[in-house]
């Protein structure tokens, strides 16, 4: 037997699609003068550059600390050589 659904989840589904497809606009009817496009492009860079600069920020430094530690000299080796 095949299964089938509850009538009213299958007129609830019914409805909720048909107040979808109705509220969707056929053409978008719009216009985006050069203000609001250069606004929105400089937006648009404005957060690739902040996503790019904090990337930099928690890998960059971090190994950057490293580095600087790794060339430094311990302090910890120099007491252990036997004193005269």
């Amino acid at each position: 037997m095949k299964p089938t659904q509850h009538p009213t989840r299958r007129n609830a589904f019914t409805v909720v699609l048909g107040i979808g497809i109705a509220i969707l606009p056929a053409t978008a009817q719009a216009y985006v003068g050069p203000g609001a496009g250069l606004t929105a492009i400089g937006t648009m860079v404005a957060l690739f550059a902040a996503l790019i600069l904090a990337l930099v920020g928690f890998v960059w430094y971090p190994v950057k600390r490293l580095m600087r530690t790794a060339k430094a000299p311990t302090k910890a080796s120099e007491r252990t050589e036997p004193r005269e």
